[in-house]
């Protein structure tokens, strides 16, 4: 316990002093994992509605392909776009490896699969007789569309806290693409991961509390906003 204290202490001076490490480490890892969830928003959302209301062949396969998505080792993320963007690999030429830019692209890959299920969800979920309606009155398609997705908002921010939650806390893809390279690639995470691994623990619980503090800041934030638009 007494290691524990002497982390909150650790924590509270580093937050106090605006330490110019720890400060640029936690908004690296603000800006990857913003990044990251808003790509997987803008590709996991027009998936899941394409899921939701299409009828195609093997599309209860792609929605199961999708859900196990949801559950995709880090590691395993990470090994795979690393072999894709290493210089003899498909998308070796951008040269982004070892580069923020390469873990935006990873955590993207984790958070999109979580977007896609719980967006399949929550459009599968309102009213079967919604769409017919919708449409009897004249709408277009991407009316349509659109008028669902409104329908099916506050599960939707669901699906963005979902997917910043993934992402954030996730530690062994950045480190696999990232390399955890001082002032570059270093976030909480794998910042946490390294002080741990020097025994430096009480700076590793002031990492770990600092990465909670974040994490439920915007939670929190998008919250407020989800239960602002809640039905009274």
């Amino acid at each position: 316990m007494e290691l524990f204290f002497e982390g909150i202490s650790k924590a509270w001076s580093l937050i106090v002093s605006l330490d110019a490490e720890v400060l640029a480490v936690t908004l690296l890892s603000l800006k990857i994992s913003c990044s990251a969830t808003l790509a997987s928003l803008f590709i996991g959302i027009p998936t899941g509605v394409f899921l939701a209301l299409a009828d195609f062949p093997g599309r209860r396969l792609t929605i199961s392909l999708v859900n196990t998505g949801m559950g995709l080792p880090p590691v395993v993320v990470g090994l795979f776009v690393t072999l894709f963007l290493w210089r003899n690999g498909p998308l070796g030429f951008l040269e982004i490896l070892y580069t923020p830019s390469a873990m935006i692209l990873a955590q993207a890959v984790i958070a999109t699969p979580i977007v896609t299920g719980i967006t399949v969800a929550s459009i599968q979920n309102l009213p079967a007789n919604l769409k017919l309606q919708v449409q009897a009155l004249g709408a277009t398609r991407l009316q349509t569309v659109w008028l669902l997705i409104r329908e099916a908002r506050l599960p939707l921010l669901a699906a963005v806290m979902a997917g910043f939650g993934g992402v954030i806390s996730e530690v062994g893809a950045s480190i696999m693409v990232g390399g955890n390279i001082k002032g570059q690639t270093r976030v909480l995470t794998t910042a946490t991961v390294m002080e741990t691994g020097k025994g430096n623990f009480d700076v590793a619980i002031a990492l770990s509390l600092i990465l909670l503090v974040l994490a439920f800041s915007v939670n929190y934030l998008l919250t407020v906003i989800q239960q602002r638009e809640r039905p009274r």
